[in-house]
């Protein structure tokens, strides 16, 4: 008998039907013998009516009211998985984040998790008792309801999986597993039996979309074993596990990226000390995240500095940068959003040397410029015109003996 988390994401509970899908996983399990705590999330469409509405009644909203609002599309799954495993014949009880109680700290919209109090769930499923939790939200220092931003059902899953020591966390999604890269543009992209934390957490913060980084950085912390898998296929799934469980290590396990990139250049700033800290320190007193930077050589005193930001953040870092005109005495500052980011990923580069130069060389020989470039220990991540994604993406997957065979 073993104690597992289950997780089912809103297109996995977008319709009754659907949520009988859902439910009737839920039952194997039960039949196998095991504990089985459920993380429901909102269905479909649904938190994105509940944040439009919020924003149509008061646009500049009260956080705490905010998620009051959010929270309930959670709150209807629970009780709808509930009364469905009920018809099935399981018991089930649906849990609120507030009854756990899931203790988050005050920031509204993107709390974080800080205990979860378990002794009642663990001798309600020692019972027999399904636990049907609402994803996404807790409850904070003053006793108010807090969500846990966007992709939080993942984060709330797998900090249960943590506090109740469960065996895996399952993920049920619309995809089968984790790839090698995007299978929509590279029809040769394999599924993953294995993937290291640390590679998920690389995929996840690249731009792959199966996971929610904050997800993987807790399963990585507490060592919780995630397995990512279809709500709609009854085939196996992708392990997110330790290092030492995968025998054999690949150089490369996957490539990832991201659209959602602007580059922008600061044109003959003068090359002295502190100038790296004008620059980039008013834009991190606005919240805003810089991410790959580069410098140029320096001519005649001056130099140009190129650096990408979120494309939701463009407009307001342009206009943070020309405030400071005066201070950083610039010429002038180049936006670029047509850009894109991709990264190759693997814990194997850390043994092996020339992956970067296979990746430089691979897109050179298909004319493909490189703009910016940055690594750590298992990536190598690259800035090129996001006109050449795919043919980006489907060369290096073949440089890295990454297809599949066909």
């Amino acid at each position: 008998m073993a104690r597992i988390v289950q997780k089912f994401g809103g297109t996995s509970v977008a319709d009754i039907e659907r949520i009988r899908n859902a439910a009737a996983r839920v039952k194997h399990q039960i039949d196998a013998g095991n504990e089985v705590a459920v993380v429901v999330s909102a269905m479909a469409g649904v938190t994105n009516q509940l944040v439009e509405w919020t924003s149509r009644a008061n646009r500049l909203h009260d956080a705490r009211e905010y998620d009051v609002v959010v929270a309930s599309g959670e709150q209807v799954t629970a009780g709808l998985m509930a009364l469905t495993l009920q018809a099935l014949g399981v018991e089930a009880r649906s849990w609120l984040g507030w009854q756990i109680p899931i203790h988050t700290d005050g920031v509204h919209g993107k709390a974080r998790i800080e205990a979860i109090e378990t002794g009642e769930m663990v001798k309600r499923l020692a019972s027999g008792q399904v636990a049907v939790v609402a994803g996404f939200q807790g409850l904070g220092p003053g006793g108010r309801i807090t969500t846990l931003g966007r992709g939080g059902s993942d984060t709330s899953a797998v900090a249960l999986a943590a506090a109740l020591k469960a065996e895996r966390c399952d993920i049920f999604t619309d995809v089968d597993g984790v790839y090698t890269t995007d299978p929509r543009i590279v029809a040769k992209a394999r599924k993953l039996n294995k993937i290291t934390y640390e590679e998920m957490l690389e995929m996840a913060s690249q731009g792959a979309k199966v996971l929610q980084t904050r997800s993987v950085e807790m399963a990585m912390n507490h060592r919780v074993r995630v397995q990512v898998l279809s709500s709609f296929a009854d085939l196996p799934g992708t392990l997110v596990v330790d290092e030492d469980e995968i025998v054999e290590q690949r150089i490369v396990s996957g490539i990832a990226y991201s659209r959602d990139e602007a580059k922008i250049t600061v044109q003959r700033v003068a090359d002295r000390p502190g100038v790296a800290a004008a620059i980039f320190g008013p834009l991190a007193e606005n919240a805003i995240n810089v991410d790959m930077i580069v410098q140029n050589i320096s001519e005649d005193g001056h130099t140009d500095m190129t650096f990408t930001v979120g494309q939701s953040d463009l407009d307001r870092a342009l206009a943070v940068l020309e405030k400071c005109r005066t201070q950083l005495g610039f010429g002038a500052l180049k936006p670029d959003p047509d850009v894109v980011k991709i990264s190759v990923i693997g814990v194997g580069m850390r043994s092996h040397a020339g992956v970067a130069q296979q990746m430089f060389q691979t897109l050179a020989e298909r004319g493909i410029n490189i703009q910016v470039i940055s690594t750590s220990e298992i990536k190598v991540s690259v800035l090129i015109a996001a006109e050449y994604t795919e043919l980006a993406l489907r060369a290096l997957h073949t440089a890295y003996g990454l297809d599949a065979p066909g």
